[in-house]
């Protein structure tokens, strides 16, 4: 009854981390993944570690041109006068270059030919059109999927694009989780966890540190989709840059990228979930694609007053020593196992990581 079938779309920097970090998780099974190129399913549970190995530098790649894709592999010199993998594109790329996998050109469309005896999906793709996971959650739907998808996205517009279709996912049999990363998602539900000593809250603030020593080679999605919070750009302008315009943001910025006011999910997510109205939660960060150092401690803060009067704040901070990774695929895996419990509990529709916490 506990365990659990899963696959990954997508196999960038999230979904790579996510099927790594699937093997030291109870009761998970990695059974399918894929990319833009490839699929690889084994209901027997994938080998993870041929896989990450197979795909290792040489992953399809979501933020060239189709004009400047890479025929063949090759590594770029470091700073530090070391190599770095590149991620590639094309055909026996990413996915397809592991034993396991096939060459696909519909490779979502491959995993849900085998969703019969998946339970639980977890959507690690770019998140660069507002419509774009919820039309993916409609497709599972549309092919009759009974099970879970969790998603890692950010942007809060996206949340009301899924609110608007979860009859369809409820009569489907789907329990839609989204935003159930790190922010939102961990620190979602760590400030709707902080809010429980308080009757009235004034404020949420989310501040967050990451340090990506790898750089944008190996987190293209994620740094692609933060630079869309930057004053002078949004999601269709980020979507259109090229690598090389993303690097040279990132050199403009001596790599450390500091952002504030950010649509984040987190302040729907809390409304939705009745913590407080979205306009109170703010969500800002600083990135540093050159230091695997956090640059600022990740925190989050609830002032509010208790049902005596009294006016507090109650603060959550992440250990700077937990990594990116671990504090966006551990929630992920986390909030996906949740998922099951209330799916196979007859439970249908879209939930957030609020949802899953104590009410308020």
């Amino acid at each position: 009854m506990d365990d659990i079938n899963f696959a990954v779309l997508g196999t960038g920097g999230i979904g790579r981390r996510a099927l790594d970090y699937s093997t030291r998780k109870d009761h998970l099974t990695p059974v399918a993944a894929c990319d833009r190129h490839g699929v690889a399913v084994d209901h027997d549970g994938l080998d993870v570690e041929e896989l990450l190995a197979a795909t290792e530098g040489n992953i399809a790649s979501e933020g060239r041109r189709p004009s400047e894709e890479a025929s063949g592999d090759h590594r770029e010199p470091r700073a530090d006068g070391g190599t770095q993998a590149v991620k590639q594109s094309g055909a026996m790329k990413g996915v397809a270059a592991s034993v396991q996998a096939e060459p696909t050109e519909t490779p979502i469309d491959d995993i849900i030919a085998e969703s019969d005896t998946i339970d639980a999906v977890l959507i690690a793709l770019p998140n660069l059109e507002h419509d774009f996971i919820p039309n993916v959650g409609e497709r599972f739907a549309e092919a009759d999927y009974e099970g879970v998808l969790v998603d890692v996205l950010k942007r809060s517009r996206v949340i009301d694009i899924l609110d608007e279709r979860e009859e369809t996912y409820e009569d489907s049999g789907i329990t839609f989780v989204c935003g159930a990363g790190a922010t939102p998602g961990f620190l979602t539900g760590a400030a709707a966890l902080a809010a429980q000593s308080f009757v009235e809250i004034e404020a949420v603030e989310i501040h967050w540190g990451v340090g990506l020593k790898s750089g944008y080679e190996d987190n293209r999605g994620t740094v692609r989709e933060d630079i869309a919070h930057l004053d002078g750009y949004d999601i269709e302008t980020a979507r259109n840059l090229t690598d090389e315009e993303i690097e040279e943001i990132v050199a403009e910025h001596d790599g450390r990228i500091e952002f504030t006011d950010m649509e984040h999910a987190d302040d729907v997510l809390l409304e939705r979930a009745g913590i407080c109205d979205a306009e109170d939660v703010t969500v800002g960060g600083v990135l540093d694609v050159r230091s695997d150092e956090k640059p600022t401690t990740t925190t989050v803060r609830v002032t509010g007053r208790t049902f005596d009067g009294e006016r507090g704040t109650n603060t959550f901070q992440l250990d700077d020593a937990t990594s990116m990774e671990a504090n966006v695929n551990g929630p992920a895996l986390g909030y996906l196992k949740a998922g099951v419990r209330r799916n196979r509990a007859g439970e249908y529709g879209v939930f957030g990581p609020a949802d899953l916490m104590p009410g308020f």
